[in-house]
């Protein structure tokens, strides 16, 4: 399985505080290792050079190589209860297993961590807060996509031209330009469009809707 925890906290106390560090020439991500650059490098490339010989699936990294390459030996390679823990958690999407209930509206669901965020619909906790306006939010991965907002990080990258996105949707928006893509289809017609609002207001060619009208203002 790798590195050990203890192995990589001897490591971490071995480093120096002027220890040279290497940064990715995408996103300024700064890491203590070269190769570690490599590797990160590879989510903004989408480069695979890990390859299954029997099935010939690619991968970014050697280790999801490995644990792939279970599927086909059969080998379940358990070293802690922590790893039978995550496989006993995926088993759930195959069993359809939901042993956890809200106790609201009954509502049940597979994993403890999607009922405690649940729960906050009905309690309108909200623990995750910005620290630049003080909004505030149920889960702490839309706080991290509140706050580009404010710093105007731009994560996502198109690997066809290289244009940074603040967002996954955006990004998968702007894929289309270069897929052609057109997955919103008019029922009359049946012309496609690549955003479903382009859909909407193509539909009304065939309703004669206005749903917008001029407001006269008086001098």
């Amino acid at each position: 399985l790798g590195e050990s925890h203890l192995s990589k906290l001897k490591r971490h106390k071995k480093a120096r505080p002027d220890q040279k560090l290497y940064s990715c020439k995408i996103c300024n991500k700064t890491f203590s290792r070269n190769s570690s650059v490599t590797r990160h490098t590879r989510i903004h490339t989408n480069e695979k050079p890990f390859t299954c010989p029997t099935c010939g699936k690619r991968f970014h990294y050697k280790k999801g190589l490995i644990c792939h390459l279970r599927n086909h030996t059969g080998e379940k390679h358990f070293t802690c209860s922590i790893y039978k823990s995550y496989l006993n958690h995926h088993m759930r999407v195959h069993t359809g297993e939901k042993p956890f209930s809200c106790t609201h509206c009954r509502k049940t669901f597979s994993q403890k961590g999607s009922l405690t965020w649940h729960m906050r619909i009905h309690t309108g906790e909200k623990p995750f807060s910005c620290t630049d306006c003080e909004q505030r939010f149920s889960r702490k991965g839309n706080l991290a996509i509140h706050m580009r907002s404010h710093t105007r990080e731009k994560p996502y990258t198109c690997v066809t031209c290289g244009k940074h996105f603040g967002y996954k949707c955006y990004l998968n928006l702007h894929m289309r330009i270069h897929t052609g893509e057109k997955p919103f289809l008019c029922g009359t017609c049946g012309k496609g469009f690549s955003q479903k609002s382009n859909l909407s207001a193509h539909v009304r060619a065939h309703t004669g809707e206005k749903p917008f009208s001029c407001v006269r203002i008086s001098a």
